[in-house]
């Protein structure tokens, strides 16, 4: 399985960002960077989080306890709405199931 990775400091020279940044990201947890023959790389399965993460540091002015604290409450988010999703599925199929009983009275 060959895995896209991004050279750490291209992507902060293109993006203008810093890299001591990303490794902040790193030590918190948010995201992993490989490093092959001294040289950093990040997983390109990484971007969309990563960009996410800039956006909140850079733009938002969020230090990187609270894009943590983000990052879990989304996380949390997603996984109560996967639940009201398989819930609301589960109550259609007892209705369909309530409605076919009450017509074969």
């Amino acid at each position: 399985m060959q895995t896209d990775l991004i050279i750490v400091s291209e992507y902060c020279r293109i993006c203008h960002i810093e890299p001591s940044f990303l490794y902040l990201l790193q030590k918190g947890g948010l995201i992993e960077i490989d490093t092959v023959e001294g040289e950093s790389y990040l997983p390109a399965s990484q971007l969309y989080d990563v960009e996410r993460y800039t956006r909140m540091y850079y733009d938002l002015s969020i230090n990187i306890e609270g894009i943590d604290a983000i990052h879990h409450l989304l996380g949390r988010v997603e996984s109560l709405q996967q639940e009201v999703n398989r819930l609301k599925s589960k109550l259609r199929l007892y209705e369909t199931e309530n409605h076919d009983s009450m017509e074969d009275l």
